[in-house]
């Protein structure tokens, strides 16, 4: 079986920046119109240039942490990777899940989205990826996987 690569979706990213551009394009069309009076501080026409750039950085941080999240199902393990100059790496064995949990809200319901978490043995015993597409057909490939590495074996 191939590796099959998870990351969280971009729907509501997009969304985010969907929001920032007609919040910006209606705020410049609103500005144009606008007749200043003589008594504006001259530190508010320094700054409104200033407010698409800090607008925009609101969904370019949710971007950028996004695409550092990675979940790689391999054959026989799981790969949960986070993080840019500082990476943190958890490697699961399929052989040990325990338990694949899909949540979703009503919102991610209509957009089908949600959050994975898995369960294995041990003292970090759960790990979840939040906001990935299709979450219920991604946990039945972990559980097929599971049991096709994990063979129950009758009693000799």
């Amino acid at each position: 079986m191939s590796e099959m690569i998870i990351r969280p979706t971009l729907k509501f990213i997009y969304l985010g920046y969907a929001v920032v551009v007609v919040t910006v394009v209606a705020w410049a069309v609103a500005a144009t119109q606008i007749h200043w009076p003589a008594d504006v501080p001259a530190a508010l026409h320094v700054w409104i240039p200033w407010l698409p750039v800090l607008l925009l950085l609101w969904p370019l941080k949710r971007h950028l942490h996004n695409r550092l999240t990675r979940m790689t199902i391999l054959d026989d393990r799981l790969r949960y990777e986070t993080g840019l100059l500082s990476k943190t790496t958890r490697t699961i064995l399929v052989s040990r899940i325990q338990d694949v949990t899909v949540h979703q809200s009503v919102g991610q319901r209509m957009f089908d989205v949600g959050s994975l978490s898995i369960e294995t043995a041990g003292e970090a015993s759960r790990e979840t990826i939040h906001n990935i597409d299709r979450p219920q057909d991604i946990a039945d490939v972990i559980n097929q996987r599971s049991q096709t590495k994990n063979p129950v074996e009758p009693n000799a």
